[in-house]
This record gives C-alpha cells, sequence and structure tokens, in this order.
C-alpha cells in the first residue's frame, strides 16, 4: 500500500471544506427573528433554565423592584458558601477536597468519622487495573492529556463487569473509583507522553494511601516525591474552587445531557471530559499562561501601564497574542463585579509568590487584573458594566510556580471537577425524566431533487 498521511489535509480537503462553509452559514439576523438563545443565554446574558439542581449554585446579582443589580460573585456547595467551607478547613489546618467531595455527593457535610471512612475508601480506589498502565496508558500516547483522560475512561468500561448497571450503588462505586483513579490515569499519561516522545526517563510512583488526593498529584508527578506544606494546601485549594459551579457550566450540562440517554458512566464522563478540553471552558487557564508568556516577550518594562494597555487593545483588534480578540481570564458568563474563587485564590497566590521569589511577576497579574477590564469596557460595547477576573487568571500562574507541566492543566481541573460530575449523574438517574432533547429550527428554504444530468 502506498504511505498515507494521516494527518495531511489535502487540496481535495481544503476545496471541500469551502463548500461546507458556503452552505451551512446561517444569517446572523434569523437568531432575532426567530427568538433564538444561543449558547442557551439572552440578550443580558442571563442562561435559559433547562433543569433544576441542589448540588451547586451561582450568584451574581440580586433582584430590587424588579431590576438585577450585580453583586459580589458567591458560589455555594449544597446551600453552603464556598468561602465559609474554605475558612471551615483552613482554620482546622486540614485539606478540603474529600470533604467537598462528600458534601457534592452525598448533600450533607460528613462527620469526623464519616469522612475518614470516605477518605479511606477513596484510597482502596486510588489503584488501576493489572497491567492497565503498560497495556493502556504506554501505547500510543497521545501529546494531549485530556485525549489520553478521555481513553483510559472509556477502556475502563471494558474491565467493569457491571458497566452498563446504573443502579444507584453501582454507579456510586463507579463514580467514587474514577475519583480516585483520575490523578493516576492524567499523570501516568503525562509520564508516558514525556517519555515515548520527548525522550524523558520513564518513572511511575505508586500512590500514598497516608495522602490527601492533592499531597498525591505532587507525589505521583515529582521524581523526589517532595513538596511542600504551602504548595499542597494551595493545590488542595484549587481542587476545591474547581470542585463544581452549577448545571450550566458546559461539561456538566453535558454530564446531565449524556446521563438523560440511559448510557454508561465511562461514557458519560468521556463526553464530560471532551467539553472540559475546549479552550473557551477548562482550557482557559493555559491561554492565560500562554498570554502572560506573550506579555513577557513583548514588554520588556512590566510596569509601564501605557503599553500594557496597548497590547491588550491589539489583542480585542484581533492583531495581537493569538488573534482571537479575547483577554483571556478577564470576564466571566454568569460573574460580574468578582469570581469568589478568583478572590479566594488570589491572598493565597501570593503567599505562593513570595515563597517562589516571584513578586514581581505577581505584581504584573496584578497590574493586569486592573487595566483590561477597563480596555474591555471602553473597546467593547457591553450588555454590562462591570467585567471581573475569573478563577482561570490565577489558577495557571499558580500551576506554573508549583511547576506543574502545562500539559496537565486542564486534567488537574478535570481530576477536581469528576466529584460534581459525579454528583450531577447521580442526581440526573434519580430525578431522571425524559431524554434531553432541545428544539432546533430549520430555516432551510425546501427545494426539488435535481437529477444528476441536470446538476
Amino acid at each position: 500500500m502506498p504511505d498515507f498521511d494521516f494527518s495531511a489535509v489535502t487540496p481535495e480537503i481544503i476545496n471541500l471544506s469551502k463548500v461546507c462553509v458556503n452552505n451551512s452559514h446561517i444569517d446572523p439576523a434569523l437568531y432575532a427573528k426567530y427568538d433564538v438563545k444561543r449558547g442557551l443565554r439572552d440578550i443580558n446574558g442571563k442562561g435559559v433554565l433547562t433543569g433544576l439542581t441542589e448540588i451547586a449554585e451561582v450568584k451574581s446579582y440580586t433582584i430590587d423592584d424588579g431590576e438585577i443589580v450585580p453583586c459580589e460573585g458567591k458560589l455555594f456547595y449544597r446551600g453552603i458558601d464556598v468561602e465559609e467551607i474554605v475558612r471551615g478547613f483552613l482554620s482546622e489546618d486540614r485539606f478540603g477536597f474529600e470533604e467537598v467531595t462528600y458534601l457534592l455527593i452525598f448533600g450533607q457535610l460528613p462527620t469526623k468519622k464519616e469522612l475518614a471512612d470516605f477518605s479511606t475508601l477513596l484510597s482502596s480506589y486510588r489503584s488501576l487495573p493489572s497491567s492497565f498502565v503498560r497495556d493502556v496508558i504506554m501505547k500510543a500516547p497521545s501529546r494531549d492529556m485530556m485525549n489520553t483522560l478521555s481513553r483510559s475512561v472509556l477502556t475502563l468500561y471494558s474491565y467493569d463487569d457491571h458497566a452498563d448497571d446504573n443502579s444507584i450503588p453501582n454507579v456510586l462505586r463507579q463514580c467514587m473509583q474514577l475519583i480516585s483513579m483520575f490523578p493516576l490515569l492524567s499523570v501516568y499519561g503525562y509520564q508516558a507522553h514525556k517519555h515515548y516522545n520527548d525522550g524523558w526517563p520513564l518513572f511511575i510512583q505508586s500512590p500514598d494511601p497516608n495522602l490527601s488526593t492533592a499531597e498525591n498529584i505532587l507525589h505521583l508527578l515529582r521524581p523526589s516525591g517532595s513538596y511542600t506544606a504551602l504548595e499542597a494546601k494551595i493545590l488542595d485549594l484549587a481542587l476545591v474552587l474547581h470542585a463544581d459551579h452549577g448545571g450550566g457550566n458546559n461539561s456538566t450540562f453535558t454530564t446531565h445531557v449524556v446521563s438523560s440517554t440511559g448510557t454508561d458512566t465511562y461514557s458519560v464522563i468521556s463526553a464530560a471530559l471532551g467539553s472540559l478540553k475546549g479552550p473557551k471552558h477548562g482550557g482557559a487557564n493555559i491561554k492565560v499562561v500562554q498570554m502572560f508568556d506573550d506579555i513577557k516577550e513583548n514588554i520588556s518594562d512590566w510596569e509601564d501601564e501605557e503599553k500594557l494597555t496597548d497590547y491588550f487593545e491589539r489583542i480585542l483588534a484581533r492583531e495581537a497574542f493569538d488573534n482571537a480578540g479575547l483577554i483571556y481570564g478577564i470576564g466571566h458568563a454568569v460573574y460580574t463585579v468578582s469570581d469568589p474563587r478568583a478572590t479566594v485564590f488570589k491572598a493565597f497566590v501570593e503567599k505562593l509568590s513570595k515563597e517562589k521569589g516571584l513578586e514581581e511577576e505577581f505584581a504584573l497579574y496584578e497590574r493586569v487584573e486592573r487595566i483590561a477590564p477597563e480596555v474591555i469596557t471602553k473597546n467593547r460595547k457591553m450588555y454590562r458594566n462591570n467585567i471581573s477576573t475569573n478563577v482561570d487568571f490565577y489558577s495557571g500562574f499558580v500551576y506554573s510556580m508549583l511547576g506543574l507541566p502545562l500539559e496537565l492543566y486542564t486534567p488537574i481541573f478535570a481530576i477536581s471537577r469528576i466529584s460534581g460530575w459525579s454528583a450531577h449523574r447521580i442526581e440526573e438517574l434519580i430525578n431522571q425524566g425524559k431524554i434531553i432533547r432541545p428544539a432546533y429550527k430549520n430555516v432551510a428554504k425546501h427545494t426539488t431533487y435535481t437529477p444528476m444530468e441536470k446538476r
């Protein structure tokens, strides 16, 4: 057989793609004509109500005399302010991710014994099937860890004798196993990629049953297995803040949609991973770090606010960075005045920057946090006046200070969000009604079939 370039985009494909574009464009005016909520959002950016949940709530405004008034952002897990949760476990100098996972899935805060038993059960599940690393993770390693993670999840279906059993006890077992396995699948997938594609030495460390999820991530990733108390505490905080964000975010909505079909847990979580991979969702923190790298390459004086302002104006004009016209980490689809996750995170980011000797870089982030919203407000016609940083703005900086590779930024988001996905999957199954099937209006004009000889 002749050589076949699997990845080649041939001239024939380019020409055919032009036909796709020419015949698939929908007049934007039709969306207004038929009152279509693009992105399931109205003209004010408010999400269209598509479901009910008790798991998490995002609050960004109050209603005063019928008027929507922006307020400081709030995030609630099972009705409890996440800032209170964070203060609670930090005041007792312990890790919080396992407690939050319990809260999201079971709907109540655990007692000391319940949390200890739950953590022990998670630790017992923190292993992979025999030869899984060799036969699955080491074979055809992908350069994208989210794809590696998704492939591993789908392959685990083959190892589960009850993969299609959607009874709540079985789904709970599957979800807890996936929560425990995600750090292993992510880190081992990265190590295989660096070994086979970049020639790095290969080392696979076993998880420590006495460590928290955050500690195990650092333990598995670093050859020395060592980390500071502050490093582990901040990574744990990142996991807590990313664990859930209501039912309307794209990957969680995907979890509900796919669960509503009655399919298996592995297919559902793989679909959610595909959603989270996108740069408009979980991949945004990577874009933030890359944007700051571009700033450093193009602006030598980080204190020159005039040059920073010009840089962001060129970004909005699609003349700088990736030419997408987006200032990453600034603004949010829901939050206006503030993103509570970014607010909680920021104080710890400053502490870590001092530990790492990166105070000047932190000062640059603060400067951009102040300048970028002003530039957006000035240059863009906005339906709202409040623009704030979101959690992605600082999370990428934190991961870089922790020495985490860029390839693992989004998988770490997934390691956290699998807790929320699990809770939402169980909630969908318990309250399951009809398959989720939104309406799409066809706006193509009817025409007749043309015989081949007349085309």
